[in-house]
């Protein structure tokens, strides 16, 4: 599913924000192998957090886990789609450094 940079600006935060739009043409070209690779250990990172949080949310709302914070999650739509644009912040970065090779 494409989400605009709009979506991107509702669902993530301003430091995540910048990480993406780093991700975009043709802020993404300027960058060296390094810059690269540390860029998609960074994304990783915040991917694998928000996936982490929706996944107990889901649980949370199942019933299945007791709640992190002071009321039960309602809804993961949010942490859903921040997991989706991290997501494909880091498809973007993974096929920058395939076709560096």
């Amino acid at each position: 599913m494409t989400m605009t940079r709009k979506d991107e600006e509702r669902y993530l935060s301003a430091e995540e924000r910048e990480l993406v739009a780093r991700t975009h043409q043709p802020g993404i070209a300027a960058l060296s192998g390094d810059e690269l690779a540390a860029l998609r250990k960074l994304v990783r990172e915040r991917r694998d957090r928000a996936t982490d949080i929706a996944r107990r949310q889901r649980r949370e709302m199942r019933g299945k886990a007791q709640s992190k914070g002071a009321e039960p999650a309602a809804a993961n739509t949010g942490s859903k789609l921040k997991a989706s644009l991290l997501a494909q912040a880091t498809k973007r970065l993974n096929s920058e450094l395939a076709r560096r090779g």
